[in-house]
């Protein structure tokens, strides 16, 4: 029991989610991985700090876990001098993708752009109800517009079928339940003209615990007011957006009592959101990859990717784009976060703004390149 609250607590204050199967007590070296900065009022307890003092006092195990919820989720805002100093100091090394426009453009000249967007914070904004989650019919028509001028994906921890019921958008190749349930364009669209569609679904054999710890986390979290389960398929979550914060102590139990049953199930934490995934090595970095090599792009040096997401799940694909050294991350989030994204937008409606320029410009670029064709004719 004691290496289960260990996981849990230690999990939750990783800025990234590692593998590690819920009920295992174990924790990987801190020296090991390359960490930014912490931004300012981000929990900076090291690891050893942190299990000396659940091993002294088993109480303030919950508590640790709840602080870390808390961290993520923040529900006071700080001082205005001190969101201003911490805005200022955070833009220099994460500055506008709408300012930097036409640097990025500048970049990204004779590379072939591959766009990959989030959904919940990105495309829509974030609701309390994650079931109306609807996306604008200005922001569908700017995404259809931009999967006609590049390759374009939607990366979610929704279900994929959500995604898509959300999106409705068959030209664009959709990565559901984190990137374990991977899709291209229906047949007949524009965007699958040149290739095969893809369907890749490595945590399948799971399905039948996933539905299984869906009923349970259902049925143990129904006491607490505003707790919402939802199954997306190849994981689950578990929203507490709508919980009082003095209940979020009484959820972090619900969940760790149902996933003390299931080593094979890992925890980890998003927006207002508790996420339950398989222990496979996947995440929507390897959805990235994937679809990169589906599309041809595996080993070329000529590809640009773009990810635009709001979570700490979106920083598995930042981070693989930095390791890369090809394209570039944008974080959607109106407050500083630690991130491995290089620029940043404060909305859903600054998201659609960058796409618009972006198929504006690849618009002008191509009616520029016809009329230089007729010249030389």
């Amino acid at each position: 029991m004691l290496g289960l609250f260990l996981f849990i607590a230690v999990s939750f204050i990783e800025e990234r989610p590692k593998n590690i199967a819920a009920g295992q007590n174990m924790v990987s070296d801190p020296k090991s991985a390359q960490k930014p900065p912490a931004p300012p009022g981000f929990i900076s307890i090291s690891r050893k700090k942190l299990l000396q003092n659940l091993e002294i006092n088993a109480g303030a195990r919950v508590n640790s876990w709840v602080d870390s919820m808390r961290a993520s989720s923040p529900t006071h805002m700080k001082s205005a001098p001190s969101i201003a100093d911490d805005q200022g100091s955070w833009n220099l090394n994460h500055p506008s993708a709408l300012d930097m426009f036409e640097q990025i453009i500048d970049a990204s000249k004779g590379k072939q752009i591959v766009m990959f967007l989030d959904y919940d914070g990105t495309l829509s904004p974030i609701v309390a109800d994650p079931d109306r989650a609807f996306m604008s019919k200005k922001m569908r028509k700017t995404v259809r517009k931009l999967a006609k001028c590049f390759p374009t994906a939607i990366v979610s921890g929704r279900c994929r079928d959500k995604v898509y019921n959300f999106v409705k958008l068959a030209e664009l190749y959709y990565a559901g339940s984190h990137g374990m349930d991977i899709k291209g364009p229906e047949k007949g669209s524009k965007s699958n003209k040149d290739t095969e569609s893809v369907l890749f679904q490595p945590a399948s054999e799971f399905l039948p615990m996933i539905d299984e710890v869906y009923k349970q986390l259902v049925e143990t979290t129904k006491s607490t007011p505003g707790a919402k389960v939802e199954n997306n398929k190849f994981c689950l979550s578990v929203h507490f957006r709508c919980v009082d914060e003095k209940k979020w102590s009484e959820l972090a139990q619900q969940v760790k009592s149902v996933l003390k049953d299931y080593p094979k199930l890992r925890l980890t934490q998003g927006r207002k959101v508790l996420e339950i995934r398989p222990t496979i090595k996947w995440d929507k970095g390897k959805a990235l990859e994937f679809l990169l090599e589906s599309l041809g792009f595996a080993n070329c040096t000529d590809v640009f990717p773009v990810y635009i997401g709001d979570d700490r799940t979106d920083e598995d694909a930042f981070k693989i784009l930095r390791d890369r050294g090809q394209g570039f991350g944008i974080l959607v989030s109106k407050f500083p976060k630690d991130t491995n994204a290089s620029y940043s937008l404060q909305e859903p409606d600054e998201v659609m703004d960058f796409l618009r320029r972006l198929v504006e410009w690849k618009e002008l670029s191509l009616r520029t390149q016809s009329r230089m064709k007729k010249k030389i004719r």
